[in-house]
């Protein structure tokens, strides 16, 4: 393999970015693999210690490979070159670094087509990789460069506002700062996301460069996402998946942890028959392929996976569970009583005091009968915030067994006693986009704060990220609603968290009668 390091290339506006060749010795051309990341394309062991809590196996890659990319020495020795990058301004390459946005898509064409070019490459050109490295596939796609020929994004989010800085309207600031530090580093000037984030609190125009136009996005494309990366990649994935409008594209969900999925060998060879059928004309499996590929979970890394025809499933049924606080359950039928549930939610967890129990309130509903739910889930709840005039709002869909025992799953990229799913609100953003919201799907325009008045409800609808569980009969879903994040980890791992909430005092949920406070659940039936 020969490896060609620090290689200069220049953008349109005359700053170089530098990357790494590795590719097949001889004379013989081949297509290349573009692995576009900000972690340094020199040190391919510094996030080393993710991949060992994420399930990664040492056998499956080389000291090769960069943190969430192609390793090249697998590819090379299939004919292949593999490139990793230092986008702009990070690490050596010159300029000043931007992330996630239009200007990264620029970049990403000028450098596609520079590597065209090549005496080494035959002109065919793909993208692959994990988290930012297929994020950044969404924007450089979009500005389709002439010899782009595919792109593999493996679980990518598409809203950098709605699925990583602001969940709901709430400020992530757990992860965020972390992340921030390890896209630092650099001789010149870099972006600082978690700056931003206090600046723009809304959704406004410097959010709205951070989204690709996807209608622009028309080459073949392999999508992957992952039931567990609620609150990180999940969504975005999907939405992604069906905004692109490339005519040739496959969707496949599974309900494990990221990497370990990326990198293990059944996935890398799917990798290889697509991008061989696309970069290198081999006609192979990728015809017989179906549409969408999708695993429905029973517990943690237990499920069954399935062929389909579309996302969303087009067969769904939507049902209406209502909530009755009096109760504590889920209802077929609306509730007539009324009756409310309150809990308390202090706020910044900094200032809870050693002691604090932490509140919450839950509603149960026991299944009479095997039943999946694959897709988007959505709670609608009149709500009151009693001695504030703004809520956060935080909800978990769980799964507990016939004797009432939890059923964990995996959780973002390393964890193994995560929820079903997620979904979060900031009440004050509770407005929705009438264009782009559906019954099961809110789309909140998170373009001004309505607050709360004291003792009056309103109605909220909290939008649960998507999943796909199996539920026997006799097995009960639970939701939990509280003031703070449900599920809480050390702050080393790679997950979504909510520290600083703008909670104070406690929180009130009405149900039954003119509240129809309810879960709406995405019931599939069995084919045929």
């Amino acid at each position: 393999m020969i490896v060609e390091r620090d290689v200069g290339v220049p953008m349109r506006d005359g700053v170089k970015i530098y990357i790494d060749v590795h590719r097949p010795p001889g004379r013989k051309r081949v297509p290349a693999l573009i692995a576009w990341s900000p972690y340094g394309k020199h040190r391919p062991f510094q996030y080393g210690y993710f991949y060992k809590e994420g399930g990664v196996r040492k056998e499956w890659y080389s000291s090769y490979t960069n943190f969430e990319g192609p390793d090249p020495l697998y590819w090379v020795a299939r004919g292949y070159a593999v490139i990793h990058v230092d986008l702009r301004g990070v690490w050596g390459s010159e300029g000043n670094a931007t992330y996630w946005c239009h200007e990264e898509g620029k970049d990403g064409y000028d450098l596609i087509e520079w590597t065209a070019a090549q005496t080494w490459c035959t002109g065919k050109i793909g993208m692959t990789g994990v988290s930012y490295l297929a994020i950044a596939q969404w924007q450089i796609a979009a500005t389709q460069p002439p010899h782009l020929a595919a792109i593999n994004p493996w679980e990518g989010l598409s809203d950098m506002y709605r699925e990583f800085a602001f969940h709901g309207g709430i400020p992530e600031t757990f992860f965020s700062p972390v992340w921030q530090k390890s896209i630092s580093y650099s001789t010149n000037s870099v972006e600082d996301v978690t700056a931003m984030m206090k600046e723009h609190p809304l959704f406004d125009s410097y959010w709205a460069t951070k989204v690709a136009d996807f209608s622009k996005i028309n080459v073949p494309a392999l999508v992957v996402a992952s039931w567990a990366d609620q609150g990180l990649h999940l969504r975005g994935t999907l939405e992604a998946y069906k905004s692109i409008a490339s005519k040739q594209k496959w969707l496949m969900i599974h309900g494990r942890k990221k990497w370990e999925n990326f990198h293990q060998p059944d996935s890398v060879e799917k990798q290889m028959a697509f991008f061989d059928r696309f970069l290198k004309g081999i006609d192979n499996e990728v015809r017989r392929w179906p549409k969408v590929r999708l695993e429905v979970r029973d517990r943690y890394y237990a499920g069954k996976s399935r062929n389909e025809n579309e996302w969303p499933l087009a067969r769904t049924r939507y049902k209406r569970l209502f909530l009755d606080a009096r109760a504590g359950s889920l209802r077929t039928a609306p509730v007539a009583t009324r009756s409310q549930v309150r809990y308390d939610a202090p706020g910044d967890e900094s200032r809870c005091p050693a002691a604090y129990r932490e509140e919450r309130a839950q509603f149960d509903y026991v299944f009479p009968a095997a039943t999946e739910l694959t897709g988007h889930m959505k709670l609608r709840l009149w709500v009151e915030a009693v001695g504030a005039d703004d809520m956060d709002l935080f909800v978990a869909i769980q799964k507990f067994d016939r004797h009432g025992k939890y059923v964990p799953f995996a959780a973002f990229s390393a964890l193994e006693d995560g929820p079903v799913a997620l979904g979060w609100l900031r009440a004050s953003h509770r407005e929705p986009d009438p264009k782009r919201s559906t019954p099961q799907q809110p789309w909140l325009l998170h373009k001004r704060q309505l607050k709360l008045r004291t003792g009056v409800p309103v109605p909220v609808e909290i939008e649960i990220w998507p999943s796909g569980t199996r539920f026997a009969k006799g097995e009960t879903l639970r939701v939990v609603v509280q003031g703070s994040d449900v599920y809480k980890y050390a702050r080393w791992m790679v997950l979504a968290g909510h520290p600083k909430t703008i909670n104070a005092g406690s929180h009130v949920i009405h149900t039954g009668g003119k509240y129809d406070s309810h879960l709406l659940i995405p019931v599939v039936p069995r084919k045929g």
